[in-house]
């Protein structure tokens, strides 16, 4: 087994981020890649124009790649924040605002993963209030999610670099897998499995592998430390995606990680052109 037995797609919200949004499907393309995934690339807006979508979505097209996982408006990603769900008021009411906007985008494409960022905790508010809050939401966005034939994905982050979050381990992040698909008796809510945040929270990776990968609807890398390409840190990727593989994860990776200083299409030399 190894990389060459995986399905990778591209993050285009951090790997060809040199080149403008519409550019990036063509350039993942041109680097041998079939399928790419963004974190909503609406930062200021749950609710773009209808010319604003159709355009990312002809660019995708005409790239000839697939949509494979979008992001729910998530507030100012990247940057401080950490999505909106839980966040009382104004970013709460964006969020569902965004839910069926993006849910009708990605069914436009044929993505069936959605992925649904937690939010940080908010000083003077009760965490109890933003769990219940982020549950109501959860719900509606798995329905949403259900409607197009679309998983519902939850994550985890990592505690040094998103210290407010709550979501910062693998039973934490699968907690709230459990508790929405309770809510909804849908089952479609997974957890999204991201080596990097995982590693740095200084999980034991290869039993996180072998608890979840049942529960797991996504998988993402990058090597740590430095969020790079893979062999740029010490993490043993392909070892571990042969794991989740053997233990049943036959989904798609998704590369989301830095190219450093370098063009993104020369930060995948890891990786034969023949297994993009």
């Amino acid at each position: 087994m190894g990389f060459a037995d995986q399905r990778f797609n591209v993050n285009l919200s951090i790997l060809f981020t040199e080149l403008p949004l519409l550019e990036r499907p063509a350039a993942a393309a041109a680097a041998g890649f079939g399928a790419v995934e963004l974190w909503w690339p609406w930062v200021d807006t749950p609710t773009p124009a209808r010319p604003e979508l159709d355009a990312l979505r002809k660019a995708i097209e005409d790239a000839g790649v697939r949509l494979t996982g979008l992001n729910f408006y998530a507030g100012r990603l990247p940057g401080p924040d950490r999505g909106a769900l839980s966040v009382p008021g104004e970013e709460s009411e964006r969020f569902r605002a965004n839910v069926d906007v993006a849910a009708g985008f990605a069914q436009s494409l044929g993505c069936r993963a959605l992925n649904a960022l937690y939010g940080n905790r908010v000083e003077g508010v009760d965490p109890a209030e933003q769990d219940a809050l982020a549950l109501e939401n959860l719900v509606l966005a798995a329905r949403a999610a259900d409607r197009i034939g679309a998983a519902l994905l939850i994550e985890a982050l990592n505690l040094p670099e998103s210290p407010h979050y709550p979501l910062v381990s693998a039973p934490a992040a699968v907690g709230v897998v459990e508790k929405v698909n309770e809510a909804t008796g849908l089952g479609n809510a997974k957890f999204l499995m991201d080596l990097y945040h995982l590693a740095m929270n200084g999980e034991d990776l290869p039993s996180v592998v072998d608890r979840y990968a049942p529960v797991t609807g996504h998988v993402q890398i990058a090597d740590s430390p430095g969020r790079g390409a893979p062999g740029t840190g010490s993490l043993p990727l392909e070892d571990l995606l042969d794991r989740l593989r053997k233990a049943g994860y036959d989904g798609w990776v998704g590369l989301e990680y830095k190219p450093g200083d370098r063009p993104s299409s020369e930060a995948f030399e890891w990786l034969p052109r023949e297994a993009r």
